[in-house]
């Protein structure tokens, strides 16, 4: 790590990867020679215009995402999403939905307010802690589109697998915080959206990847033009200012992942990393892992003690000692460490070296 950096598990806005920063930093006031800074250029400028296609060209190469999909750089986070999705693609006024944590359930309540949604599958009577199989989906034929939170950061949960759907509905997919972080057949999705701030760059953008077919199919005179996926098609992303140096960091963190090997490389660390975190907490009863093995998030790894005033001192004591960000949600408590693409091994390992001498000295 670089001097007086510490390791940074916040669950978002988290930690980018030190050679982004550095670059960025080397390039803040004079981009390419153009004697300004990404921030303060025009984001109708022929340098800048080149900034966000090598950006959308870099995204699609990494995520190898199939030229019937359509790239989107937005604004207004995950959360302006779970209006836009209902908005653009509901047809019959039906939609399914899998409540598996406090995103999916927002986007739940949200989606409500356009139509008749149908819970697909809860996990709340269990605090969430785990996602459903293929087969405890209740599925419609009819829906317009079935809606799943494919990892759940409160929680930590995370979908393994790709869920299947009835012929012609569209799986809709927050994949806000395991974005780029493996590999994924995007052909099986007809939405796929995520806020940038976990793994892709600063707050501020949202990246939406929608197939062509699906765009357009609202009637147009009942919503906010800034919802319309189409209309920001038409206009590549341009109908007004996007969230331009986002954008650009973004194009930064892609660089960044495929000079590391890609998508492929990226799950391979996150495998080693979390399977390390969880082989610990495993191996011991001071503390407890939250999730349920069978869903436990590669993300998000979310544990406690079972004691509320040793959680408490766990956080303080984990901040003094250089690990930032490892309180629980606060409506779950507990702790929480997220490691995402840009969180080193190095850091995975001094937290389990600070755990062990947590435990010793707290039992």
């Amino acid at each position: 790590m670089a001097d007086n950096r510490i390791f940074n598990f916040s669950a978002g806005p988290s930690m980018l990867p030190v050679p982004v920063l550095e670059r960025a930093a080397s390039e803040m006031l004079n981009y390419k020679g153009s004697g300004m800074s990404v921030m303060e250029m025009s984001h109708r400028s022929k340098v800048y215009d080149a900034v966000i296609k090598d950006a959308e060209a870099a995204l699609r190469r990494v995520m190898n995402i199939p030229e019937n999909y359509t790239v989107l750089f937005l604004q207004g986070g995950a959360t302006t999403q779970f209006a836009a999705i209902p908005m653009n693609l509901m047809k019959t006024g039906k939609a399914d939905y899998a409540v598996t944590g406090n995103f999916a359930n927002n986007a739940y309540k949200e989606a409500v307010k356009f139509g008749d949604i149908h819970v697909a599958y809860s996990s709340k009577e269990t605090n969430f802690d785990h996602v459903p199989a293929q087969n405890e989906l209740d599925l419609n034929a009819d829906a317009d589109y079935f809606y799943i939170c494919a990892n759940n950061t409160i929680y930590g949960t995370e979908y393994s697998y790709d869920p299947e759907t009835p012929e012609n509905v569209p799986l809709v997919a927050d994949m806000s915080s395991n974005i780029l972080s493996k590999p994924v057949d995007v052909s099986k999705y007809g939405v796929i959206y995520a806020g940038a701030q976990k793994n892709m760059g600063p707050a501020g953008l949202t990246v939406v990847i929608v197939r062509d077919d699906l765009l357009g199919s609202y009637p147009k005179e009942k919503y906010p033009a800034m919802l319309d996926w189409k209309l920001m098609a038409d206009k590549e992303s341009m109908y007004n200012t996007p969230p331009t140096y986002a954008i650009y960091v973004l194009g930064l963190v892609l660089e960044w992942v495929e000079s590391l090997g890609g998508l492929t490389e990226m799950a391979r660390r996150a495998e080693e990393k979390s399977s390390l975190l969880y082989d610990y907490l495993d191996s011991t009863d001071f503390y407890q892992a939250v999730a349920a093995k069978d869903s436990r998030s590669r993300m998000n790894v979310t544990f406690r003690t079972g004691n509320d005033e040793l959680d408490a001192k766990f956080a303080k004591e984990s901040a003094a000692a250089g690990m930032s960000n490892l309180k629980g949600h606060r409506s779950v408590g507990g702790m929480r460490a997220s490691i995402y693409n840009a969180m080193p091994l190095e850091g995975v390992q001094t937290l389990i070296d600070f755990m062990k001498k947590f435990e010793a000295a707290n039992k």
